[in-house]
């Protein structure tokens, strides 16, 4: 088993306030690669490790939200089966919908922690509490974020940046899957 990674001290303020968590699908839940069969069907490589961290976040009372401008069955199936009660696919003004769902749950965006690896992600970057991109995100991604993960997309960025906000709020893996138990 790997140590948890630590977050840098002065991204600690900003991640002990996060109460919502909100990613992109594809290149940060993805390898951003789409996949076709010889029929036609498109495939996607979800990482079970994000997987599972964010089911972390859920038992620590974190709310979780997909939001992307693709809409596919796969994305409103990976999100059924994690119960992300938060899904939003087609969405082409990103912040607006985050500022939304922000409202909804009664919570104000220093509050909320968005990861996204591209252009159409900039302005959410910029508006929450804290952003991520994993590493291999664009340009203009990685300028706009407090922390550009070590991991690619798809290769377990998503749980880098669930480990450092469970980390900073002093939450063990132990002590959280012990509440569903």
């Amino acid at each position: 088993m790997t140590a948890r990674k630590r977050p840098q001290r002065s991204l600690i303020p900003k991640l002990k306030r996060i109460r919502l968590f909100a990613t992109d699908v594809d290149g940060v839940l993805t390898d951003g690669g789409m996949y076709y069969s010889e029929s036609g069907d498109e495939t996607k490589k979800f990482n079970t490790r994000d997987g599972m961290g964010i089911k972390l976040l859920q038992r620590a009372g974190i709310i979780t939200a997909i939001v992307t401008q693709e809409h596919t069955k796969l994305v409103a199936r990976r999100g059924e089966r994690l119960m992300i009660p938060e899904v939003h696919q087609g969405v082409m003004d990103k912040i607006s919908l985050v500022r939304d769902m922000a409202e909804r749950h009664g919570l104000s965006m220093a509050e909320v922690s968005y990861i996204g690896d591209d252009v159409n992600d900039v302005e959410t970057l910029q508006a929450v509490g804290f952003s991520a991109s994993p590493a291999d995100g664009m340009p203009q991604a990685l300028a706009a974020v407090d922390y550009v993960c070590e991991k690619k997309g798809g290769e377990g960025a998503v749980r880098e940046i669930i480990e450092m906000i469970l980390a900073a709020q002093h939450r063990t893996v132990n002590a959280i899957k012990g509440k569903n138990q």
